[in-house]
């Protein structure tokens, strides 16, 4: 059975996210809210969470696995960034984007596009997620919790908790977090968007 938190969504008791944490730390996979819908996440470099993802959603190795940093200095260890898209990036982050960019020799294989060899990036802005990335002290391997067959993102953590509770180690839940993903955009030659959701797109048309 997962391990159930629930936290303040703006200011999230230190010992619950050391727990939770903690769970990462051993391997554990988590759903937790974000500034755009749930994700799941697990510690980076962990290959059997990131498989438990890929069953959970159904994913072949087309998907895009998100990195969701704490800080832009933290992110460009991650991800090769020119002037152009570091000014492009910046000036959108933290916020509701996801930004898909070549990926550097610290991400794990697993996680990268099997062709293009590319890797999502976000930076988020939600009192939960910031705790949970500062303890941790590096990056989340992640993915929307956006379930096979499903339209929309589950959006309620003891939903999830109900749902999930034999496929996660623990839900965090800070009240609900909204129902849509974020807004991809390709930055690996020129500007694409790939997917419009809770990030303005105009930026980047």
């Amino acid at each position: 059975m997962a391990r159930y938190f629930d936290v303040h969504p703006k200011d999230p008791q230190p010992r619950s996210i050391a727990q939770a944490v903690q769970i990462l730390q051993d391997g554990g996979l988590v759903a937790y809210p974000t500034d755009s819908c749930f994700a799941l996440g697990c510690q980076l470099g962990n290959a059997d969470g990131l498989e438990r993802i890929r069953r959970i959603r159904q994913l072949d190795d087309k998907h895009h696995f998100t990195l969701v940093c704490s800080d832009f200095h933290q992110l460009g260890q991650y991800v090769h960034v020119d002037n152009a898209v570091f000014r492009a990036v910046k000036a959108n982050t933290p916020g509701q984007y996801t930004f898909i960019l070549p990926a550097t020799k610290e991400v794990p294989r697993k996680m990268l596009h099997a062709k293009k060899k590319t890797v999502g990036v976000r930076i988020p802005s939600h009192p939960v997620v910031t705790a949970l990335l500062r303890e941790l002290g590096e990056p989340l391997m992640s993915s929307t919790l956006l379930l096979p067959g499903e339209e929309d993102p589950m959006t309620e953590g003891w939903m999830i908790k109900d749902r999930l509770d034999h496929d996660v180690d623990a839900v965090i839940d800070s009240g609900e977090c909204g129902t849509e993903p974020t807004t991809v955009v390709d930055l690996t030659d020129g500007v694409v968007i790939d997917r419009v959701g809770a990030g303005d797109p105009t930026p980047f048309e």
